[in-house]
């Protein structure tokens, strides 16, 4: 199936469902991403993190939706006046590569042979922007866990400033557990207690679940896509955790449109899983 097919595919599926996107894909709309008070809490600190700067964390297992609090957090930063916003998006980098994708984030030519004097460009940028909004700028991070212990070393020295009693940056680093793990490693130690503001991300509840599915479905124009029946099913078999509620969501929505049903119900739900667990049985 080349590409364009795909796509015309991809627009019989929203149009048969009367869809304004799917939404058990990860290209939702930021401003219509599903949040709970405790989300809303991390990221009001987060924005208020911008007037002294510093270090936040988001961290859970995989699949729980941190990437997704990282992108609503990015939108609620971008709707604030004169606040800059970095996202690194390599951040397996090397130093010198770290260094470079700083520069291109904050607008600083940098000459890698003196990274001294990328230091000081950079800090000098950044002081600039506080003395004129009084804001700091923000990096976020998402997969940090990746990031080599010398860059996130660098990242604190470099917002440090007059003996660490001025920051110069807010920081949001992201990533599954391995990250708040490293903290309690001795090179990483003093970084890991300078993070002051925390969330994270554990299995939801089914309550929590099912709130999230009517949100999606609400914001995506078809509420009536699911029967609460089905609903609850999904969130009694997907683990706490968000991915694979999409994934076993997705896979319904897929054979739905195949089936050209109006409604996604659990008689659906029994034929798509009792088969595929009937196939792997008989394939060992």
């Amino acid at each position: 199936m080349n590409v364009e097919e795909k796509v015309n595919n991809r627009k019989k599926l929203l149009a048969l469902f009367g869809l304004k996107w799917n939404p058990f894909l990860s290209d939702i709309p930021a401003g219509e991403l599903w949040h709970t008070p405790e989300i809303d809490n991390f990221c009001f600190r987060v924005e208020n993190l911008v007037m002294d700067g510093g270090f936040a964390l988001i961290s859970g297992d995989p699949g729980q939706g941190k990437s997704k609090v990282l992108q609503l957090l990015a939108h609620r930063l971008d709707g604030l006046n004169e606040i800059v916003v970095g996202i690194m998006e390599r951040p397996q980098s090397s130093l010198s590569d770290f260094y470079r994708e700083l520069g291109t984030l904050f607008g600083v030519n940098l000459r890698l042979a003196n990274r001294y004097g990328g230091f000081k460009a950079l800090r000098e940028r950044w002081r600039d922007h506080i003395k004129s909004t009084l804001m700091r700028p923000v990096l976020l991070i998402d997969e940090a866990q990746e990031m080599q212990t010398v860059c996130l070393n660098e990242i604190r020295l470099l917002g440090s400033a007059v003996f660490d009693s001025k920051c110069l940056l807010a920081t949001v680093l992201c990533g599954d557990m391995r990250l708040p793990e490293r903290f309690r490693m001795q090179e990483l130690m003093s970084m890991g207690s300078r993070i002051r503001i925390r969330l994270i991300l554990e299995p939801y509840d089914r309550k929590s679940l099912i709130s999230y599915m009517k949100h999606s479905l609400e914001k995506a124009g078809a509420s009536h896509l699911m029967t609460e029946g089905l609903i609850e099913t999904l969130a009694d078999h997907c683990a706490g955790n968000l991915r694979i509620f999409n994934n076993l969501s997705s896979e319904l929505l897929e054979v739905g449109a195949q089936k050209e049903v109006t409604q996604l119900d659990e008689k659906l739900y029994l034929e798509v899983f009792s088969t595929n667990r009937t196939s792997k049985k008989k394939s060992y």
